[in-house]
């Protein structure tokens, strides 16, 4: 018996090739393709926002997706779906100071179907959690944090050579590798893909926040789908809190505005969970 109601499918347009689901996640998600490619991983991002466009309350200990999602069981398995098809997950050093105890595993965020995601790795040739990468130009990172010190996963940390320099002051673990890049500024999407694959040949990488890293993406064409939580929440604005919505740090529109193409909508309860494709370079 599934730990789970199914999700309902209103529509799919998805393309690319099957991935093979164990039962257990099948019969909550119902068939799952992705697009490949041959020239870079295959990018994917998955993020949950409130009705009125926030995706972080921004306040310490409520500043993570939880408060916005409501901790919603579908979002968190979908999360973890997502997770085990990945080789990488990529977050920014705020995503990490917002959820500073997290692991970025499929296990970490739906325990019940861990055997489940165990399994669906396995047979998609992938051992060992996903490469946790954290991006971070000025290295200003607590290494104490349990991502780093505990060892349970392998984490990449992606910086300028700057950061690079303060973060080999302090005793990195073992199981963490520091891969400076060029410049002195905000780190764009080719060089993190880079990165990545020079530590690890990847065929996905799942982006899950903050805004600042998805603008970045989307702003170097290198964001192939987006699923995207719609959580049935008013969360509200006073000003005196910042409370991003999806993009923060780039301005699209009129210019440029970047359109996506819906390719699924699935329900959970009253969450939405909507799938885009975007034109990519």
């Amino acid at each position: 018996m599934s730990v789970l109601e199914p999700f309902d499918t209103l529509y799919d347009a998805t393309v690319g090739e099957a991935v093979s689901l164990p039962p257990e996640l099948e019969a909550v998600h119902g068939p799952l393709r992705l697009p490949s490619r041959t020239d870079r991983p295959t990018t994917l991002a998955n993020f949950v926002t409130t009705l009125d466009g926030i995706v972080s309350l921004g306040i310490p200990g409520q500043a993570g997706g939880g408060p916005i999602s409501g901790e919603n069981p579908h979002d968190r398995m979908l999360m973890g779906l997502l997770r085990a098809v990945a080789d990488a997950v990529v977050v920014g050093a705020g995503t990490l100071r917002a959820v500073p105890h997290h692991l970025w595993t499929a296990a970490h965020v739906f325990p019940d179907l861990a055997p489940a995601y165990r399994e669906l790795r396995a047979s998609l040739g992938k051992t060992g959690p996903p490469l946790n990468v954290i991006v971070t130009a000025g290295g200003e990172l607590d290494l104490g944090r349990r991502v780093f010190a505990s060892g349970e996963v392998p984490v990449l940390l992606v910086t300028t050579r700057r950061g690079a320099e303060r973060l080999r002051r302090e005793e990195v673990p073992p199981s963490v590798r520091i891969a400076p890049v060029p410049g002195a500024g905000e780190i764009g999407a080719a060089a993190i893909l880079e990165a990545v694959s020079r530590v690890r040949p990847s065929a996905v990488v799942l982006v899950e926040g903050g805004p600042q890293l998805l603008g970045g993406f989307l702003a170097a064409g290198a964001l192939d789908e987006l699923f995207l939580t719609l959580a049935p929440q008013v969360a509200g604005r006073n000003g005196a809190t910042e409370r991003p919505g999806l993009v923060a740090g780039r301005e699209f529109a009129p210019e440029c505005p970047v359109w996506g193409t819906l390719i699924g909508v699935k329900r959970g309860g009253d969450h939405l969970f909507l799938r885009y494709a975007f034109a990519t370079g």
